[in-house]
């Protein structure tokens, strides 16, 4: 370990605000203290996006853990005039991808009455904490709760991710579309179609 790394190192275990590029030059050097650091900036955003993506924390959680392990394997490959948040949550939203394609085979080939998955989607914020004093509103949140649901169910795993992204990541197009291999027009025409499909299901509460 050389002496900046070592002194890197002794900033990261003291707790001190060391910059993201700093840990990865860190963490391509061995420092696997660098790495955890490294991995604690995003992996409550990671874990987050395959929760809301596929609505099952089993494979979440494996998702997480497979997004951080190409990582680790894969950092030497990693350039620093890069954006690492982007080629992280391309690793990410690749593997959801593949997870959500999966599931819609399966289901294309068997069909199956399946129980409904368990869901943590942050849709449900969208009701109104002081509903449950008024039924009237509470059965309208309810169905608008119901709907949104739905309509996000509809999407296709692609505009589902862009959904995603943008409202509850926060990224802007051109992140996306860096994220998932495309432009930024494709990304932003994708989103225009996700609208389109929700303002559609939801007419009658706009």
């Amino acid at each position: 370990m050389t002496v900046t790394t070592q002194a890197l190192a002794g900033q990261v275990r003291s707790g001190d605000q060391v910059s993201e590029a700093a840990l990865i030059r860190a963490a391509k050097n061995g420092d696997q203290e660098a790495f955890a650091q490294l991995v604690r900036l995003y992996d409550q955003g990671v874990l987050r996006l395959a929760l809301n993506l596929l609505k099952n924390p089993e494979d979440a959680r494996d998702v997480y853990q497979e997004t951080f392990l190409r990582v680790y394997r894969n950092l030497d490959s990693f350039r620093l005039d890069s954006s690492f948040q982007t080629w992280l949550y391309r690793i990410a939203t690749n593997l959801c991808l593949d997870v959500l394609r999966r599931r819609r085979v399966r289901r294309q080939e068997a069909a199956p009455a399946a129980a409904p998955a368990e869901r943590s989607d942050p849709v449900e914020n969208l009701v109104d904490a002081g509903v449950d004093g008024n039924p009237e509103r509470r059965l309208l949140s309810q169905e608008l709760d119901s709907r949104i649901r739905e309509a996000l169910d509809e999407l296709t795993p692609r505009e589902r991710m862009v959904f995603e992204l943008r409202h509850y990541q926060g990224m802007r197009l051109k992140q996306i579309g860096q994220v998932l291999g495309t432009t930024e027009e494709a990304a932003k025409n994708c989103l225009f179609r996700v609208t389109q499909k929700l303002r559609a299901r939801l007419e009658d509460f706009l």
